[in-house]
């Protein structure tokens, strides 16, 4: 399973690298990643028996991140009007089915894979399109998957005391601590790269923040994972599993993230 996931990470590091560096690659990794991740999330869905809107969920759920890409904008609320337009297709959708039972979860399921993968991903957009994108994205991929490293390094060497076992069996306190270890020195080691420029307590605020709000993103999964009892989103990566599984952190730190530069550091 390691040498299956060094592999992988072989592979997957340079292409996020190049990314970061080429908006049109990092358009199209973010898209796939978009689809990928609907996909994994509705599959999930299905095969646990709910009726869920699946390629519709995976259609709308396409539309937010090319919007956001292209700077196509029909109102300054216009996340509100898709999300009210999305709830009104959903439902004459439902008015065709022969069956009530299950309305209430296929429509709300639906709902929720697009928000829960398609707009929160879609602040990784909206972080490269800001002033320093370039190096505000890098330190949130940096600062995120870092702290995935530190809590599987530590927990796998020295973790003994159950995290959460009913959601996370593997997961420990010793990796959490250490996850958030790795995050704060990726938060320094973003500022001695030049990617962000800020004293040294907001640095450890930054990494406690992303590093907590990534492993909550990470158990998140793995709450839905357990629910629809299955190990891993899919199977299409080796040693890591499918798309949800390498994105589950940044879901929830990207619009932690966006909000908290955007707010308090006054990034535009």
């Amino acid at each position: 399973m390691l040498t299956k996931r060094l592999y992988s990470t072989l592979i997957i590091v340079p292409v996020i690298v190049a990314a970061l560096f080429n908006n049109w690659l990092l358009y199209a990794v973010v898209f796939a990643f978009t689809v990928g991740g609907l996909y994994e999330f509705f599959t999930m869905l299905e095969r646990k028996g709910i009726s869920i809107y699946k390629y519709f969920g995976i259609g709308m759920g396409a539309v937010i991140p090319l919007s956001i890409m292209f700077r196509f904008e029909l109102t300054k609320r216009w996340e509100l009007l898709f999300i009210v337009c999305a709830l009104l297709f959903l439902t004459i959708m439902q008015f065709k089915r022969r069956q009530n039972s299950g309305a209430i979860i296929g429509i709300s399921t639906t709902m929720f894979g697009i928000l829960y993968v398609s707009w929160f991903f879609s602040f990784v957009v909206k972080i490269r399109q800001l002033q320093n994108g370039l190096g505000l994205l890098g330190a949130l991929v940096l600062i995120t998957k870092l702290g995935d490293v530190g809590a599987y390094l530590i927990g796998s060497r020295f973790g003994n005391h159950p995290l959460i076992p009913r959601i996370s069996p593997h997961k420990s306190v010793e990796g959490a601590f250490g996850g958030l270890a790795f995050s704060v020195m990726g938060a320094f080691a973003c500022q001695a790269m030049g990617m962000i420029d800020l004293p040294g307590p907001q640095l450890v605020f930054i990494g406690l923040l992303i590093g907590i709000v990534g492993q909550l993103g990470d158990l998140s999964e793995s709450l839905m994972k357990r629910d629809c009892e299955v190990k891993d989103s899919a199977g299409i990566i080796p040693g890591m599993g499918g798309v949800l599984d390498i994105i589950d952190s940044v879901l929830f730190t990207a619009p932690v993230f966006y909000f908290y530069i955007t707010i308090f550091l006054n990034y535009l």
